[in-house]
């Protein structure tokens, strides 16, 4: 009895098994490939990427190839692979499209430029939808505004259904105040003192004509500037060694006051012992000099 028991209990494991088990789609020899549930997209562009075609044999390593290749493409939110007869059916759900993009409460960097910077992501209207791209832009926006020292800015994006599968994208932005430099640090200094090489700078702690120069709002562009300044005047003064070792650029909790580090390496300076003239030369060697 136990062992008709054990015979009905091990049948009953390897038909769960079995039927757990993908069914393996049968070999056949494609005679003709139908799409459906195609709207924007064309035959045409499926057949360009489909990586078969009639006479082709169809089994399961083609399948996953195929579906693989057309998912690749962006295009589509499903694939699927059906068989009628000896007929390759592939069905489609298609990925929206950008139907429209609207921008509201930038004011520090103009919508134009804006959208300029959002096609060189692939968003733009017309475009198919991805939402992994609009995160993408949602973080290259916030990058902008950081670089101009917008710490406190926030981002929101609305994605909403229009008719003929396309959406509308409306990307919101508060861009908030702009933080304060609170202090540079120049660490390294023994020539010239802080005070001296500050005055090479564009970018400086608020002073009386702030209000006016912004030069006490942050920027990534103007600190490289300023640093280009600092290192020509050390060149200038002989310092041929002279390098820029790091730039910490720090913000407080409330994002509205930014602390500049800027450590350096001085190096020796260098003089000049000696000029020498080489070359043929029409004028007297004296005369040149």
């Amino acid at each position: 009895m136990r062992f008709i028991v054990n015979n009905i209990l091990y049948i009953l494991v390897l038909s769960l098994v079995l039927l757990s088990q993908p069914q393996a789609a049968q070999e056949f020899v494609i005679q003709d490939i139908r799409v459906e549930g195609l709207e924007r997209i064309t035959p045409g562009t499926v057949f360009n990427y489909l990586p078969m075609k009639v006479g082709d044999t169809f089994d399961d390593s083609r399948s996953s190839e195929a579906v693989k290749a057309l998912f690749k493409t962006g295009f589509f939110e499903d694939v699927k692979l059906e068989r009628d007869g000896n007929n390759l059916i592939l069905i489609f759900k298609e990925r929206p499209s950008i139907g429209s993009i609207t921008m509201t409460g930038n004011e520090d960097i103009e919508t134009d430029e804006l959208m300029e910077n959002l096609k060189q992501f692939g968003f733009s209207e017309g475009r198919v939808f991805v939402q992994s791209t609009l995160d993408s832009v949602e973080q290259e926006l916030q990058r902008q505004y950081y670089s101009n020292g917008k710490y406190a800015v926030k981002i929101k994006s609305t994605v909403n259904k229009l008719e003929n599968n396309r959406v509308g994208v409306l990307i919101e932005v508060s861009e908030g105040l702009a933080a304060k430099i609170k202090k540079i640090n120049i660490v390294g200094n023994t020539v010239y003192t802080e005070k001296r090489l500050l005055k090479e700078f564009k970018l400086s702690a608020p002073n009386l004509l702030s209000f006016y120069t912004n030069n006490d709002q942050y920027s990534k562009q103007k600190l490289s500037g300023d640093l280009e300044a600092l290192r020509s005047y050390y060149l200038d003064g002989g310092y041929l060694n002279f390098n820029v070792d790091s730039t910490q650029v720090s913000i407080t909790p409330d994002k509205k006051d930014i602390y500049i580090t800027i450590n350096i390496t001085e190096g020796e300076q260098y003089t000049v012992t000696e000029v020498r003239l080489a070359g043929d030369y029409i004028l007297p060697e004296e005369s040149l000099f």
